[in-house]
């Protein structure tokens, strides 16, 4: 069974993943310096803590918890802070992806060994 640090570390790695792909849509495809810098910067901080939660738990279990949270997060950033606007279906796909995690996290035998 992973840690609670190890979910910690991987939560910064969705954290970093998110600030950065938040700056990779505002660096104007790397035109503008300092959202250019906060992406490079936070895929390099993403990949970094992710290497931690890859080796103590099944690459696809962390890949499917890193990229869930991370779309779920990113789409959040972009209603939220952006204005951008989620229909039904988009809401319902967000939920079903979170539902996934959530599955994943409870009832695989893959997370616990």
């Amino acid at each position: 069974m992973p840690s609670l640090a190890t979910y910690a570390i991987l939560a910064a790695a969705i954290c970093a993943e998110v600030i950065a792909t938040t700056a990779l849509a505002r660096s104007d495809s790397f035109s503008r310096f300092w959202p250019s810098v906060v992406t490079v910067v936070g895929y390099a901080l993403a990949f970094w803590f992710l290497s931690y939660p890859i080796r103590v738990m099944p690459t696809g279990v962390v890949y499917a918890i890193w990229s869930g949270l991370g779309v779920v997060l990113i789409t959040a950033v972009a209603w939220l802070w952006y204005g951008e606007r989620l229909d039904t279906p988009a809401i319902l796909g967000l939920l079903l992806i979170v539902a996934g995690v959530i599955v994943i996290n409870v009832f695989s035998d893959a997370v616990r060994h």
